[in-house]
């Protein structure tokens, strides 16, 4: 039996990157995935991709409290039910110490990458106390290590964290299980923006190999294999837990 059968997944962000290699991971699972995302041409890519019976897809924009709702709404109407909130949306842009980043970058980063996750669980949270489903949040490692000349983009990472073990607090008593998925460097098209705005891009791909102890940098899909494992009932007796899928990159010096 697949181990996401009958499950119902609202996936932020899931046109491209990460989100979408969760939600090739999720269908092949046996899940019926619902997808927001602000690129309609890659909605539409992904849809031409896949199962149009196992997928839902939604154009919006996360910073919006309307869409959000509007996308709930439509999930339920098309599924009837929601088991898993997946907060997958996310930008990385710009690249720059805290000093140097204006008031609108720091604002757009927070709303994106944090404040989506209150709008998804203010509209979500009633379904999955009805199906006693779970909460995973896409973070990453610089959360919780750190990172240099990307002070904004790292906080709301921190934030994410910290949040999600408030999070997994707060909703333990309906049943309700909460997780962070934590990469380092995972090749997408968003680390690729970021690779463009460094000193020395020619040589990122070099340094993001290193940084990883298992000596290099990976695709999309080591990520969504754990998330298969956090959202399923192999993981119901996981909450809280910032989960590292990093290469072992947090763990130290290395020759």
């Amino acid at each position: 039996m697949s181990v996401l059968a009958d499950r119902i997944i609202f996936l932020t962000g899931g046109a491209t990157g990460i989100g979408k290699e969760c939600v090739k991971a999720y269908l092949k699972a046996g899940a019926k995935v619902a997808v927001m995302d602000s690129d309609e041409n890659a909605l539409k890519d992904l849809a031409a991709e896949s199962d149009s019976n196992m997928l839902f897809t939604f154009a919006g924009n996360v910073r919006s409290e309307i869409d959000i709702r509007s996308a709930f709404e439509k999930t339920i109407e098309t599924f009837g039910i929601i088991n898993v909130i997946h907060n997958n949306a996310g930008i990385a842009t710009p690249s720059k110490p805290l000093d140097q980043t204006s008031e609108e970058e720091w604002d757009n980063l927070f709303s994106v990458n944090l404040k989506s996750v209150f709008r998804t669980t203010k509209y979500g949270i009633d379904y999955l106390k009805q199906t006693k489903g779970c909460i995973l949040n896409t973070s990453s490692m610089v959360g919780e290590i750190g990172q240099d000349n990307h002070a904004a983009y790292v906080a709301t990472k921190g934030g994410m964290n910290a949040l999600t073990k408030a999070m997994a607090l707060d909703y333990a008593p309906f049943g309700i299980r909460v997780n962070a998925v934590c990469p380092a460097g995972v090749w997408t098209p968003m680390l690729r923006k970021w690779a463009g705005e460094q000193p020395d891009p020619s040589g990122i791909e070099n340094y993001l190999d290193n940084i990883h102890a298992l000596g290099y940098c990976p695709e999309g899909d080591v990520v969504a294999d754990v998330a298969v494992f956090l959202i399923s009932d192999a993981a119901r007796f996981v909450t809280g837990s910032i989960m590292p899928v990093s290469g072992g990159a947090e763990l130290g010096y290395k020759k």
